[in-house]
């Protein structure tokens, strides 16, 4: 019998699945305006959901979609991009004990499929369960779902471009949906640090040029979540 069908790993998965689905009505608006954003600089279908399916990171792709416009340096599109995802190395590092027993080939697949609600979903519940087949049925059933949504409404977005009417303030819609995941996370002492530092950063450099006070931000909220994921990790270990 393998991991995938025993009866932890389906439990863990209708848990999973069941909690996470409030919050992945979340991802419909973003992954619309991710899908029109991309159609809007010009690329064609395909290549809006071969950008879609190998980068997976709606805050990535909107952030790099004026750079890839302007024809700007691959090396500053790709620096860009790893910036905007540096928040997955704090996800990451926190969640890392939650697949422990686990092969090497569900952890490379759990890594893609890590999102910012997936994250907020599970990260409580797979440090406090010793079942790891549970633990991996409770990440990648909404992992699979959040793929498959995300997935299905960018293609919505890409075909439907000009006809969603520009009222319809998808953009706000999308931001409103991404704090919302705040809220979960910031029970955890790392990501509310990594939060306040990141955003006070990047409002008090408001007025760099290029944007800079952004990227300032986003380093200074990984340095102090990184920080103090240690050093809560070092207080629980003393």
């Amino acid at each position: 019998m393998t991991i995938f069908s025993s009866p932890g790993f389906r439990t863990g998965a209708r848990e999973g699945f069941r909690a996470f689905l409030p919050l992945s009505v979340g991802l419909i608006p973003w992954a619309l305006v991710t899908g029109m954003s991309m159609v809007g600089i010009g690329m064609t279908p395909v290549q809006a959901m071969g950008m879609n399916v190998i980068v997976f990171a709606g805050t990535a792709q909107l952030g790099t979609l004026p750079l890839i416009a302007a024809g700007a340096p691959l090396w500053l599109i790709v620096a860009t991009a790893l910036a905007l995802n540096l928040r997955f190395l704090i996800f990451s590092a926190a969640i890392a004990q939650g697949f422990r027993g686990l092969a090497n080939g569900p952890r490379w697949l759990s890594g893609h499929l890590l999102t910012d609600g997936v994250f907020a979903t599970c990260v409580t519940k797979m440090m406090e369960t010793e079942d790891k087949d549970w633990r991996l049925g409770y990440y990648l059933a909404p992992s699979i779902w959040s793929w498959l949504l995300w997935q299905s409404f960018a293609l919505v977005g890409v075909l439907a471009a000009g006809s969603i009417p520009r009222g319809w303030s998808l953009e706000f819609m999308a931001t409103i949906a991404l704090m919302v995941l705040l809220i979960p996370m910031a029970r955890m002492r790392p990501m509310l640090v990594a939060a306040a530092t990141g955003g006070l950063t990047a409002v008090l450099l408001n007025g760099l040029p290029l944007k800079l006070g952004l990227f300032a931000g986003i380093f200074a909220g990984i340095g102090a979540g990184l920080a103090a994921d240690h050093w809560h990790t070092k207080g629980e270990l003393a």
